[in-house]
């Protein structure tokens, strides 16, 4: 699912997602709880302001973020 990230870069240049957008909706990234590089994207494992888990993707050639994991808070 194709989706809006907005990041924060810090002071080595690094983007970290900060908040998600679903359409109108909008998470706000309370805690990045895990990132990890593979040949072409980025990882991030978020933990939601909704308490739901997400795992976000970014292409590094496309530039496009993609949602590849959803869990609701239980």
């Amino acid at each position: 699912m194709p989706i809006v990230v907005e990041c924060y870069a810090g002071y080595r240049g690094e983007e970290t997602p900060r908040a998600i957008r679903f359409g109108e909706r909008r998470v706000v990234a309370v805690e990045v709880l895990d990132r990890w590089l593979a040949p072409d994207h980025r990882y991030f494992k978020i933990r939601g302001d909704d308490g739901g888990l997400y795992i976000i993707r970014h292409d590094v050639v496309s530039l496009e973020w993609e949602l590849t994991f959803y869990a609701a808070e239980t």
